[in-house]
Order: C-alpha cells, then sequence, then structure tokens
C-alpha cells in the first residue's frame, strides 16, 4: 500500500522507533519492517543518519525496494561534506555521496545541505560554486546568526538561494524551548538544536520546514497553528512543501504528524486522510483531541 497521492510532503526525522510501537506501528512489528510500516503512513522522512554515516551500498539497494516512488527522502550530505572546511575542496565527496544514493532516483529529492554556525557571509562564494556543480537538487540549512539578522548577509543569501531555486530550510524551535522541563532528552535536544527564529521561504515549488516541537503534544498548539495556516497556503498556491515534525525524543513525533494533519484537513476540506495501519493510533491517549 502507497501513501495517498497527498498535496505536500510530510514525515518525521527517521523511521526507526522502536517506541512507536505503542500508537503507530504494530506491537509485534520488527524494525527490518518499520520503513516499510512507515511509508505506507507517510509519504517523506528526513535523511539525518546520512550525516553521521554513509550507508552501505546494500542498505541503499533494500531502501529502494521498500520506499514507494512517490516516497521522498531528504538525505543530508554527511558531516565531512558540509562541516570540514571549504566547501569547494569537499565536491568531490559530495558527488561521491550522490553516486551512492543514486539507486533511490528522484527518491532522494532535494538533498539537506546543513551548514555549520561557523559558516558565515564570507563563505558564501563556497556555498555559490558547490551548489552550481553539485547537479542534484539541493536546499540549504543554515546557523550563522547573521543569516538571521535581517540585514545585507541574509539578502544576500536569500537572493543566492533564490536565484537557483534552492530552497532556504525553515528551522523552527520554539516549541522546544518554550519548554522548561529538566528531562534529559528535553536538555539534549535544547543544547543541540540552534536556537533560531523562523524563516518561511519559498524560492521553489518545495518550501521546506522542519518544526521542532514540545514532548507534551498539546503545548505544540500555538506553535503550530501559524504553520497550518501558512502551509494551506502554499498548497493552495500549487507548491508542495515538505514539512518535518519532530519532538525532543521523538517518541511521539509521529503522532505530532498525525495530529498537524488532521487539523490541516479542517483548513482543507477535501485533504485526503493519512493512511492507517492496521493497528490504528490511540489519539484519546496521546493527548491530541
Amino acid at each position: 500500500m502507497n501513501p495517498s497521492p497527498l498535496p505536500y510532503h510530510l514525515g518525521c526525522p527517521s523511521w526507526s522507533e522502536n517506541a512507536w510501537r505503542d500508537y503507530l506501528y504494530p506491537a509485534d512489528a520488527r524494525p527490518a519492517e518499520y520503513l516499510g510500516l512507515y511509508s505506507q503512513v507517510f509519504n517523506a522522512v528526513e535523511g539525518n543518519t546520512t550525516f553521521y554515516a554513509r550507508p552501505a551500498p546494500a542498505t541503499v539497494e533494500r531502501w529502494a525496494q521498500v520506499m514507494p516512488q512517490r516516497f521522498r527522502f531528504t538525505a543530508k550530505f554527511p558531516g565531512d561534506v558540509s562541516h570540514a572546511g571549504d566547501l569547494r575542496d569537499q565536491l568531490e565527496s559530495a558527488l561521491d555521496f550522490t553516486r551512492l544514493l543514486a539507486p533511490l532516483g528522484e527518491r532522494v529529492t532535494p538533498y539537506w545541505l546543513q551548514l555549520p554556525a561557523l559558516f558565515g557571509p564570507a563563505r558564501l562564494a563556497e556555498l555559490s560554486q558547490f551548489l552550481d556543480e553539485i547537479g542534484v537538487p539541493v536546499a540549504v540549512e543554515v546557523r550563522n546568526d547573521a543569516f538571521f539578522a535581517r540585514g545585507d548577509e541574509e539578502r544576500l543569501l536569500n537572493r543566492l538561494l533564490h536565484e537557483r531555486g534552492v530552497e532556504r530550510i525553515c528551522l523552527d524551535p520554539r516549541a522546544l524551548f518554550s519548554c522548561t522541563s529538566r528531562d534529559p532528552a528535553v536538555l539534549h535536544a535544547q543544547a543541540k538544536k540552534p536556537k533560531v527564529p523562523p524563516r518561511p521561504a519559498a524560492f521553489s515549488q518545495h518550501p521546506q520546514v522542519r518544526f521542532i516541537g514540545h514532548p507534551e503534544l498539546a503545548a505544540n498548539e500555538s506553535f503550530l497553528t501559524p504553520w497550518v495556516d501558512k502551509v494551506a497556503g502554499w498548497i493552495e498556491e500549487g507548491r508542495c512543501p515538505y514539512i518535518f515534525l519532530h519532538t525532543s525524543d521523538n517518541r511521539l513525533a509521529a503522532a505530532l504528524a498525525q495530529h498537524f494533519h488532521q487539523r490541516l484537513m479542517v483548513r482543507l476540506p477535501g485533504l485526503a486522510a493519512l493512511p492507517e495501519l492496521p493497528r490504528a493510533p490511540e489519539v484519546e491517549q496521546l493527548g491530541l483531541l
């Protein structure tokens, strides 16, 4: 069973969460089955794992056998490409990575280039050449403060990306940083994620959003509401955005993504519901209603 042909791409940071057997996957599901189950419900996933390690060719082949053709896997360039100095010196390594994932075809669209906080305005020439020579669709996430200051540096970045039809990935961590819990998972997520303001952008047909949620699902409502309207507006304009939802330990990330879609269905009457696996989520127990 393939995901419904939705007018946007919706997913989570990964598909391999054992805790989702509590509400999304069948209780007896095996980890080897997770991707197949996940891709029956959601039509996209972030490729966070590829930032840390390249998959083996045999693993890529298995993914290619399981992922539906309409599925999208936003594979991150490995950290030794994005975080190891001048991007122009890493082009061959980046091209090797795209060749490794070639069996997935258009399912890897776009590749994600997550740049470190040290990557500032003085290095935009590197980014320009990298994007011009890489030869695959790319979206870019920046973390340097200058790119969030609404000054000339941010305008230069936006112009560079817009001229190439390259999306600026929008990270929205406000819900996460609104949490005052001392839970280790929350503290770890807050330490790891940059505290940057959201910068919604639509430089192509595929805006990219990463929403980092509060671990208590009900506490996300006020932060989600503007995104429901923004995503609905993009869809009404004929765009096909990508929306990924996280929670601090991602135990309830899939539930948050399901809830976002339910809210979007109210905003866009006629929008198809997400498919349900044989064991339907018990949303009342998760506090989503």
